[in-house]
């Protein structure tokens, strides 16, 4: 067997035991390494092989005898542990996760991602380490784009502390084609959307007379050029939810009200859209021809267009009007620029 297939078995075993609060039996652990796997065949002596591998390399397993039989179980208190207790799937999900946060190097929140992440290793047996290195060679994070938000550390802490405090905060900042100019916010919080981080605010003295929800704006951390917290305090809605207003739309555009978008799909584009969905709440209707439509809500026809426009002919935007006529004239000047 090659070594990862070998590999992957054994994480499988140590899943299994996880699971199994009781252990196992080295029948059952064939079986279901059988099943969960998809093998044809296993002999039980594989997995004792195995477990044996796994108990040199330092993982927790230990027998116990009981009314049926042996049975092989995952320690309780996991060996070098004394502080954090952490399984070996936990450990695989837990480095994805701080490959996935890359961004944010040079952030407080990345210093925090880091100690924790310091504190576990220290703590983990050479062999458990090992075996999960072997492990995590095996499944790789892509996409994740190559920038960090260090020259702006000094920047996030005076945000966060404006958060925190509800102190209103001053900032200058240039919009793309805008010139840089100061504003005053009343930031609520931050978030992450495909790695750049936004402050979540509203602008004091802007549009009060609207709903305090409706008044809430979205802004580039990477457009930031200074923050200052005031000695100025400002009284947090209530009735703002931030999970709700962020999950109305498609991307990490703002406004009163979103719109709905409807575009026509080939039979391809709604089986990709079905893979890779633009929202969580978006609605697909199949027609009997094959294709598809698809309604979404957005604030910004730049959340819907981009996304239209890489589908090529597969996809048709039909509403509203306003986005159709937008994508007419993108198409319109490409046909100048490819001539």
């Amino acid at each position: 067997m090659a070594r990862n297939e070998q590999l992957i078995r054994q994480h499988k075993i140590i899943q299994i035991l996880e699971r199994r609060r009781y252990g196992a039996s080295l029948e059952d652990l064939r079986n279901s390494v059988v099943e969960e796997l998809g093998l044809g065949t296993l002999h039980v002596r594989s997995i004792r092989r195995d477990i044996e591998a796994l108990q040199a390399a330092g993982m927790g397993i230990v027998t116990e005898e009981t009314q049926s039989g042996k049975v092989w179980k995952m320690s309780r208190v996991e060996k070098g542990l004394n502080k954090i207790t952490i399984t070996s799937s936990e450990l695989i999900a837990l480095s994805m996760g701080r490959d996935l946060l890359l961004p944010l190097v040079g952030t407080q929140f990345w210093q925090g991602i880091e100690a924790f992440w310091n504190k576990v290793r220290e703590q983990l047996p050479a062999g458990v380490w090992d075996h999960y290195q072997r492990y995590r060679r095996t499944l790789i994070v892509l996409g994740v784009p190559a920038k960090t938000y260090e020259k702006q550390q000094g920047i996030l802490k005076t945000i966060n502390r404006s958060i925190q405090e509800h102190r209103k905060l001053e900032i200058e900042y240039e919009s793309l084609g805008k010139p840089l100019s100061t504003r005053v916010l009343e930031p609520y919080g931050l978030a992450i959307y495909q790695s750049s981080i936004y402050v979540i605010a509203i602008e004091s003295g802007k549009n009060e007379d609207d709903e305090p929800q409706d008044r809430l704006r979205h802004w580039k951390l990477d457009r930031f050029s200074k923050a200052t917290a005031l000695d100025a305090w400002f009284k947090a809605h209530e009735e703002v939810d931030l999970e709700h207003h962020l999950g109305k739309s498609v991307g990490i555009f703002s406004g009163e009200n979103p719109v709905t978008y409807t575009i026509r799909l080939s039979a391809n584009a709604a089986r990709w859209i079905q893979e890779d969905p633009w929202h969580a709440q978006q609605q697909l209707e199949f027609q009997s021809d094959g294709s598809c439509l698809l309604r979404v809500s957005a604030y910004h026809p730049m959340e819907i267009i981009p996304n239209v426009l890489k589908l090529g002919n597969e996809a048709q935007l039909l509403e509203p009007a306003e986005g159709r006529k937008a994508i007419k004239k993108v198409i319109q000047q490409m046909v100048k620029d490819y001539a």
